[in-house]
């Protein structure tokens, strides 16, 4: 006697399996991107931290330039009148209204934990449960009163206790494969926000090119994406700045690098897909195929002569174009991130 599911089953079986599916990608996604929120506002403190004469002018561009790179400058300034260290640290950590503040990610990823709790580990669950209570338990005030690097470091630490944990008691099974193509598609993306701060809002007047500020700035990216020991153990130089853009988009062998997350985020989304041939089938497929050749057979010099920030702009374009088909074709559920209950309370506060 057949025991094959029938026609209704089978649905059922892939409606939970994408349920599924979905919290695993969106949970991995919005823990990377907290951690990396927290990197941008830490690196933006150390390099204010390095230089005594910061005119009021060049404040307030490094702040609004954070604010920028995440692509939410209108809805900053629908709710702050300016940029300075008090405003942007609310609307980057715990502002609500913000679906990209580390406070919102954090939830975002609790609820999404939740929803699955009986597919991750118990250790997974608790580590994001905690990271939960303790961002409920600051407040912008609390956080330059005490010390914000403590507290970046803080939310930094809890990311690679929690990836940590995932890594070492989750089943490699389809879900892994969820968990991993969502982190390194944030992380990618987030590198090449990263480079574009630098880049395109920081870069300094012609003259300052290869000075000690510029310098500075480079090593303030370069710590940002935790790549400043291993850039200097590859290069055993100086800082210059077209070696801190090629090490962070062409390393194939740093976690954070761009080359490095695209060949993870290949390798992932060909297994989520089935794509096992040599021709990809799927759009997302090819775009990501597309996308690791080039990180493959271009140089610095390609890319400085087409435009860093066009380049990494039609990157973050083509990472933007795989995640929505991927989450359109697998997925079926837009991200779990519904904060009325906690915008509420926080207004009343």
């Amino acid at each position: 006697m057949s025991h094959a599911p029938q026609p209704a089953a089978r649905a059922q079986a892939t409606t939970m399996l994408s349920r599924v599916a979905h919290s695993l990608y969106w949970m991995s996604r919005f823990i990377e991107r907290a951690e990396n929120t927290a990197r941008l506002l830490e690196v933006n403190i150390q390099f204010i931290d390095d230089f005594e004469n910061v005119t009021a002018t060049q404040l307030d561009q490094h702040w609004q330039s954070l604010v920028l790179s995440t692509g939410d400058i209108e809805l900053f300034e629908k709710h702050y009148e300016v940029a300075d260290s008090r405003t942007v640290t609310e609307f980057l950590s715990f502002d609500l209204r913000n679906p990209s503040s580390i406070l919102a990610c954090v939830y975002a990823a609790r609820e999404n934990a939740r929803m699955i709790r009986d597919q991750i580990s118990a250790e997974m669950w608790e580590s994001i449960n905690e990271l939960h209570l303790f961002l409920k338990s600051r407040s912008t005030a609390a956080v330059w009163s005490d010390g914000p690097n403590e507290f970046f470091g803080s939310i930094k630490r809890a990311s690679h206790l929690f990836q940590g944990l995932t890594a070492s008691t989750y089943s490699r099974s389809e879900g892994w494969e969820f968990i991993e193509f969502g982190k390194f598609l944030e992380r990618a993306d987030q590198t090449t926000r990263i480079l574009d701060v630098k880049y395109h809002i920081l870069l300094p007047s012609a003259t300052d090119v290869g000075g000690a500020v510029d310098t500075a700035q480079w090593q303030a990216v370069l710590r940002s994406a935790s790549a400043l020991e291993a850039y200097r153990r590859y290069y055993v130089r100086e800082i210059l700045p077209w070696k801190a853009a090629e090490f962070l988009v062409f390393s194939d062998s740093f976690p954070r690098s761009l080359h490095f997350c695209v060949a993870q985020v290949d390798d992932y989304l060909r297994r989520i897909l089935g794509e096992s041939g040599t021709r990809p089938r799927t759009g997302a497929a090819r775009a990501s195929r597309r996308l690791l050749g080039d990180l493959q057979t271009l140089t610095i010099t390609d890319v400085l002569n087409q435009g860093l920030h066009e380049f990494l702009l039609e990157v973050q374009l083509a990472l933007e174009a795989i995640g929505q088909e991927v989450v359109e074709t697998t997925m079926f559920y837009p991200a779990e991130s519904s904060l009325s209950d906690q915008q509420q309370q926080q207004q009343q506060s």
